[in-house]
Parts: structure tokens; C-alpha cells; sequence
């Protein structure tokens, strides 16, 4: 397979130094075990991910999230861990993590990993002691009740699978509590032990060179009956005690909160710039309200979210995305919004999964080219930072007949060999299969095919990134929606003090002309930022008048003329 290769292993820039690097980076959430296998077993590891860092920095990625790598029976990829300090041999050793995060950092790509503090899965040793010991050290580690009648106002997370947040242990004699599945016990964050635990493990990976951490399932490390147990006072304290302590030991080293709340409450995952909690927030409610738009044909869902975003605290930034390794979460919508998003996106019932959609972006937007670049350019102007999901880059199609959200797990393609470059295992003894269905098949849909054509999907995006990169005020300008004559057309600036970018987007099927107003903006120009090729000019009613293609857009510098006010 003929890839890219770096030309200079130097670093883009010092990593130690430039503490603000998140908020002008694109992550890319990379599924180890589905990534590259370099030992023939099956399975994706860290020296399979090694041998592709060439092709990231030549796509312009500047930071890779891996999901968990610790060890863990696998019964929610890996989310379940049996040892917070530890390394899946499936995965490798702990000094290929070393070796990784060395090539990486060589590259100018950094590494931000899971840390998933809500729960432990039930075959880590503090629960295994814990129920077998309630008078030892462990015992107070979990939440034990006599009686399930505690926390009653909390929501069931999966409701495909459990019916109750509490299981009875039938070593102890109690019950436990767990806001996810009953094989994950939640930790007991009222115990002190519990709190130093998760400082130390943070401590660990941290010392080990990390760039960052994606604080898991984040609002519900507390729990207080008559509340919904989220969101927490406590949880906030402890957050901000942990970010004291990063900032103090290992500055640079950001924390990125998943907190599928409305944007009200999310905010407060930043904290203040007088008590700081996390560096960045994913913003979920933003996510449904682009595929909605696409389909409604109207930007008036997404202006109200833009128009609702809160200020942020210095260094804050959200974190932006399209799809990842969960499903489509629909939790942030309303019960007809949520009932329109599955009749548009996901009619049969095996395309669903808990409050959601387990598909991938290709798969949702029908393969096409147009919608995928339309959603991705609005992905890479909105405010935020975004992060990309593996595949997503050559339009990687799903597989709805396997179980949970496995679906859009599958393994990476490279390219049209047996084991789609994946792996040099029998394809048969792989975790999860191939993709070889018609329209996304791995011998038609891989890397080397899209790399090698120049008009390919993969290319225009490594285009497009290198654009935002060179643009700052994508990352750290200001956000300004622009009035336009169609509803179906989006529109807003981002603005810094160089450049002053307007980002211009038909959610139609259909071409549309229309009339933008940019006060203050008479006679400014405006050029194509892909081509170079000159616009109309703003008239002198501060108006622009464009005309687009369906499902296209435009991101149009402008500039002010020698001589205007």
C-alpha cells in the first residue's frame, strides 16, 4: 500500500509550551482495536496506530483521542476497566503507549485518552473487594444500599438493556448503583480514598507524557436523593480540584468534559477563570440540529443554538463533532424532534440504539459527496474544536446487523486486499467485520483509492484543514450570525483581529440566491478561500448577493478596501 510519509519529523511547534494549543486543533477519535493490527492477530494496536501517524500529519490532524486501552473484559468497548494503570495485552505493552506517544509528539500530534472515573467494571479488584469485604478498605468504595429505594429521581441511561440503576450482589447481600450497565458499579466519590484514586491515575498517565484527558460520563460522579443525581455541586468541586492540580503539575494538559446536558448546564463544565474546571466541552446539543437543518432545508434550528451559546471563561472552547464511536445521541432534542430524526435517519429499528442512531456520517447523509462536504465545512467554521471519527475522512459506511454500537466500529480501510490493509489476519477471525456491502464495500471505499485521486473526498478535506489551519479565526475568533433573505441558507462571520471570514452555507436541495447583510461592510471584497478567485463586492447597503448550488457553501475572506472607512 503506497501512503504518505512525513517530510519532517520535527514538531509542528514546542508541545510543552503552547498552552492553548486545543483551541485551534482538529482531534480525530481513533478506535485502536479497529485501526491497524501490526501482529496478525485481528486486533488494532498501538504499534498499528504507529505505522499510520504518517498518513494523520499528512492529513492534518493534530491530536488523536483513544478510547479506552486499559484492561477490561470487553463487555463496552472497554469502557468497563478492571485496571486504571494498565495496558490490554491485545493492545500491546506499556512500552509501545511510550513508543507512540514519542512518534507522535515528533510529529506535532498529540494524545489525549479516556479517563473514565464514573464507574469501574465489576471484575476490577476494588469491586471485587469491596463485595466480599464491606468492612475493609474497599468496602466504601461503591454506593451500597440495603434497599433499592434511594436516587429514585435519577434517569436510566440504557434503556435497551436495564430496567433499574440498582443490581443486587449476591456475595454482599446488597444492592449496587450504576448509571450505566449493571456490570459497571459507580465509584463512591464521597469516599476520600476514591478522590485521591482517580487523582493518582490521573497523576499516572499524565507523568507518562499525555496531552490530555476526555473526562467520561462526567455529570454523574455524585449522587444526592430527591435530585436527578447530575450535575452535581460536589462533581463541579472535584473537577476543579483535579484542574488545580494539572494546571499545577503538568501545564498544558487539558481536560475535555463529555457532558450530554443542555447548553445552560454544560457551560458550568468550564467553570469560571477564577475557578477553572475543563478546558473543553463537547457540545451535543449543536450535533442533531445540523442533520435536522440538512433535512428541514432551514437554519433557523441551528442559528437559535449558535445564538444561545453562553461566553465562555478564557482558554474555554467547545468541542465540536458529527459522529463518533456512541450513537447519534438524541437526549438534547424534544420528543417530536427525536420522533422526526429517526424517520429521517433512522426508519428500521436495528438503526437505533438507546436514545439515538448508531450510524455513520456516510450512511446518514446517503453517501452523498455534496451533504458529507456541506456537513464537515460546517463542522471545521462553527465555533469550536472539532473532532473527526475514523473513516469518516473516505466516507466509511456502517453495519447495522451487529450488535449495540459495534455498527460503526468496523475495521479501518486502508485498502483492497484481503484484510483491507487492516490486517494481514484471516478477515474470518477478525472482532468485527469488514464493511462489504455495495455501497461502502472496503475493495471500492479505502485510503489508498481516495489518496491516489485527487478529486477524492479525503483530499479535499486534508485541503480544507490545511485552510482552517491557516486561519486562526476559526479557532479563536469571534462567532457572528449574518441576516440572510432565505431561512434555508446559514451564514455568520468568524472574526479575529487579521481576518474577518464569512462562512455561507445552502441547506437546500435546491440552488438559491440570496441577499446577505454585513453592516458596516460597504465596498469591503470578498475572495474565494479554496480557489482564490475574487467575489462580488458587499454594495453600498451593506448588502451581498450570492448564488449557490445545493448543498454547497462558501467560506469567503474578507477584505476591507485602501481608502474605506
Amino acid at each position: 500500500m503506497n501512503l504518505p510519509e512525513p517530510l519532517d519529523p520535527e514538531p509542528v511547534r514546542p508541545l510543552a509550551e503552547d498552552t492553548n494549543w486545543h483551541r485551534n486543533a482538529v482531534f480525530y477519535e481513533v478506535l485502536l482495536g479497529s485501526y491497524a493490527d501490526s501482529n496478525a492477530d485481528g486486533i488494532g494496536d498501538f504499534q498499528g496506530l504507529r505505522s499510520r501517524l504518517g498518513y494523520l500529519s499528512w492529513l492534518g490532524i493534530d491530536c488523536l483521542w483513544i478510547p479506552p486501552f486499559y484492561p477490561s473484559p470487553g463487555l463496552d468497548g472497554g469502557y468497563d476497566i478492571s485496571d486504571y494503570t494498565g495496558i490490554d495485552p491485545k493492545y500491546g505493552t506499556l512500552e509501545d503507549f511510550e513508543a507512540l506517544l514519542e512518534d507522535a509528539h515528533a510529529l506535532g500530534i498529540r494524545i489525549v485518552i479516556d479517563m473514565v472515573m464514573n464507574h469501574t467494571s465489576s471484575k476490577h479488584p476494588w469491586f471485587e473487594a469491596s463485595r466480599s469485604d464491606p468492612q475493609g478498605f474497599y468496602g466504601d468504595y461503591y454506593v451500597w444500599r440495603d434497599e433499592p429505594d434511594e436516587y429514585l429521581d435519577a434517569r436510566i441511561i440504557f434503556v435497551d438493556t436495564e430496567h433499574s440503576n440498582w443490581t443486587y450482589d449476591e456475595v454482599r447481600g446488597q444492592y449496587y448503583w450504576h448509571r450505566f450497565f449493571s456490570h459497571q458499579p459507580d465509584l463512591n466519590f464521597e469516599n476520600p480514598h476514591v478522590r485521591e484514586s482517580m487523582r493518582e491515575v490521573v497523576r499516572y498517565w499524565c507523568a507518562m507524557g499525555v496531552d490530555g484527558i476526555r473526562l467520561d460520563a462526567i455529570p454523574y460522579l455524585y449522587e444526592e436523593d430527591g435530585t436527578n443525581c447530575e450535575n452535581l455541586p460536589e462533581t463541579h468541586e472535584f473537577i476543579a480540584d483535579l484542574r488545580q492540580m494539572i494546571d499545577e503539575e503538568f501545564p498544558g494538559v487539558i481536560m475535555i468534559a463529555e457532558a450530554n446536558q443542555p447548553p445552560e448546564q454544560v457551560v458550568d463544565y468550564f467553570g469560571t477563570d477564577s475557578n477553572p474546571e475543563c478546558h473543553i466541552c463537547f457540545h451535543f446539543p449543536i450535533m442533531p440540529r445540523l442533520f435536522a437543518a440538512m433535512q428541514q432545508e432551514t437554519s433557523k434550528g441551528v442559528e437559535q443554538i449558535l445564538a444561545q451559546l453562553p461566553p465562555l471563561p478564557s482558554g474555554g472552547q467547545w468541542g465540536t463533532f458529527l459522529r463518533n464511536h456512541d450513537e447519534l445521541t438524541l437526549e438534547m432534542v424534544t420528543d417530536q424532534e427525536r420522533q422526526a430524526m429517526y424517520g429521517w435517519y433512522a426508519p428500521q429499528d436495528r438503526m437505533r440504539a438507546n436514545v439515538g442512531i448508531r450510524r455513520r456520517l456516510a450512511s446518514l447523509l446517503g453517501s452523498s459527496r455534496r451533504r458529507i462536504e456541506l456537513a464537515h465545512a460546517l463542522l471545521l467554521a462553527l465555533p469550536g474544536s472539532p473532532f473527526l471519527y475514523y473513516g469518516d475522512e473516505i466516507a466509511m459506511g456502517d453495519n447495522i446487523w451487529l450488535q449495540d454500537r459495534d455498527g460503526v466500529r468496523t475495521p479501518m480501510q486502508w485498502d483492497a486486499s484481503e484484510g483491507a490493509g487492516f490486517s494481514e489476519a484471516d478477515p474470518k477471525t477478525f472482532r468485527l467485520p469488514l464493511i462489504d456491502t455495495p455501497a461502502w464495500d472496503y475493495r471500492a471505499v479505502n485510503v489508498e483509492e481516495a489518496w491516489g485521486r485527487p478529486t477524492s473526498l479525503l483530499n479535499w478535506l486534508r485541503r480544507t484543514l490545511a485552510i482552517r489551519k491557516a486561519y486562526p479565526a476559526f479557532g479563536l475568533g469571534q462567532m457572528t450570525l449574518v441576516h440572510t433573505s432565505d431561512e434555508a441558507v446559514l451564514a455568520f462571520t468568524r472574526r479575529d483581529e487579521a481576518d474577518t471570514i464569512l462562512c455561507v452555507y445552502n441547506l437546500a436541495s435546491a440552488p438559491r440566491a440570496v441577499n446577505l447583510w454585513l453592516p458596516g461592510m460597504a465596498g469591503w471584497s470578498t475572495v474565494d478561500m479554496y480557489a482564490g478567485n475574487p467575489f462580488p463586492k458587499v454594495d453600498t447597503n451593506d448588502e451581498l448577493t450570492l448564488t449557490l448550488g445545493r448543498h454547497t457553501f462558501y467560506w469567503l475572506r474578507l477584505k476591507q478596501e485602501q481608502g474605506n472607512d
